[in-house]
This record gives structure tokens, C-alpha cells and sequence, in this order.
């Protein structure tokens, strides 16, 4: 039996073994799923401990590279539950002015994972590039990520601009200033905090 809450504690303690110890005895999809569940928690720990300055930068770096090597454990897991054909095509990025990449690689391995064909166009990407490359590869989905408030104003433009280019494509936003009205003063599609969701809803939009 899978101790998940111990797995969310040894995330949050930032406690590299336990964490492997735990993710090595992950049997089943279900499991792997309740798996990324308890590594998201413990993020969220990382995350308010950072804000009550117990951790420093240095820490969710590390917290970061922890959550990315989960994900790879859990791959072969998450991956058995693509659907067989073409992949789905999409951008991912974080947004202009917003340097951050940990919490966009993590989605991004379980994007992969999900089946998706991944065009990551980096940090600080400005609006034109994303509407540039949507254009020239056909596509339909595009996820922002930005941890910084400041992010929000980049998203506004960046969906303001794919809406200006006419192009079909769905929107979701994430990251920590994200909420459901700022999704909708941004005009995205969608919104997530936890990259369950992204997926999930990337998923439902492919089909």
C-alpha cells in the first residue's frame, strides 16, 4: 500500500529519497495518478514555505528538478493513457517578461506524457513569436505559463494577439497569479494550477 500523504510530506521536506523510495513501488496507472496528486501537494508546500521565507530560491530549484525527475518515474505510467495516432501539436511557453521555467518543464514532461507533440518556445516569449508559430504549424492549443503577476498583462496581449491574427486556437493559462477571473479579463479559454488540469484539458480539446 502506497503511502501518499508520506510522498506529499517527503515532497513539501524536499527529502529526494523518499520520495524515489515511494515512486519506485508505483504499480498502476491509478496509482501514478495519486502519485502526481501527492508531488503537487507537496509543491504547494515548497511553494507557501518559500513565501514564509523558510525556503529560499536555491530550494525551489531543487523542489523543481524533484518534481521533474517524479514525472519521469511516472512516465511510462501517465504515457499508457495516449491516445494511439497522430499527436496532437501545441506551444507551450512562459510569457514575455516572466523568466520562469520550473512549473513549464513540469507540465510540459506530463504534456509529453500525455501524448502530445510539445513546441516549447521558452521563457520571456513574446506574443509575436507564439502567433508566428501557431500560424506556421497549424495550431490549435497553446498553453501560457507565468508565476509572476506582471505575467497576466503578457497573457492579456498574447491571447489579444492571437485573437487579432484570427487564428483557431484554444487558450489555457497557468501558473501561480492565475484565477478564474483572471482567465476571464485575459480572455483565455481555460485556467490551471496544477498540471492534472492542464493535461486534462488539453486532452478534451484534442479530441
Amino acid at each position: 500500500m502506497i503511502d501518499f500523504e508520506n510522498l506529499a510530506a517527503a515532497m513539501g521536506e524536499l527529502e529526494e529519497d523518499t520520495v524515489k523510495e515511494i515512486l519506485e513501488s508505483v504499480d498502476s496507472l491509478e496509482a501514478a495518478n495519486q502519485a502526481m496528486e501527492a508531488c503537487q501537494k507537496g509543491m504547494d508546500t515548497v511553494g507557501k514555505l518559500f513565501e514564509e521565507g523558510e525556503y529560499f530560491v536555491g530550494d525551489l530549484i531543487y523542489a523543481g528538478e524533484l518534481m521533474t525527475d517524479a514525472v519521469e518515474v511516472l512516465k511510462p505510467w501517465l504515457a499508457g493513457t495516449e491516445s494511439t495516432g497522430t499527436k496532437t501539436r501545441m506551444i507551450l511557453c512562459t510569457v514575455k517578461d516572466d523568466l520562469h521555467d520550473i512549473g513549464k518543464n513540469i507540465v510540459r514532461s506530463m504534456l509529453e506524457a500525455g501524448g502530445f507533440d510539445v513546441l516549447d518556445l521558452g521563457i520571456d516569449c513574446p506574443a509575436s513569436k507564439i502567433v508566428e508559430t501557431a500560424r506556421a504549424e497549424g495550431i490549435k492549443i497553446v498553453a501560457l505559463s507565468g508565476v509572476l503577476t506582471l505575467a497576466l498583462d503578457s497573457m492579456k496581449a498574447t491571447v489579444e494577439a492571437i485573437r487579432a491574427a484570427d487564428l483557431d486556437c484554444k487558450v489555457i493559462i497557468g501558473g501561480a497569479p492565475v484565477s478564474a477571473e483572471a482567465c476571464k479579463n485575459i480572455g483565455a479559454d481555460e485556467w490551471a494550477h496544477s498540471p492534472q488540469k492542464t493535461v486534462a484539458t488539453c486532452k478534451k480539446w484534442a479530441e
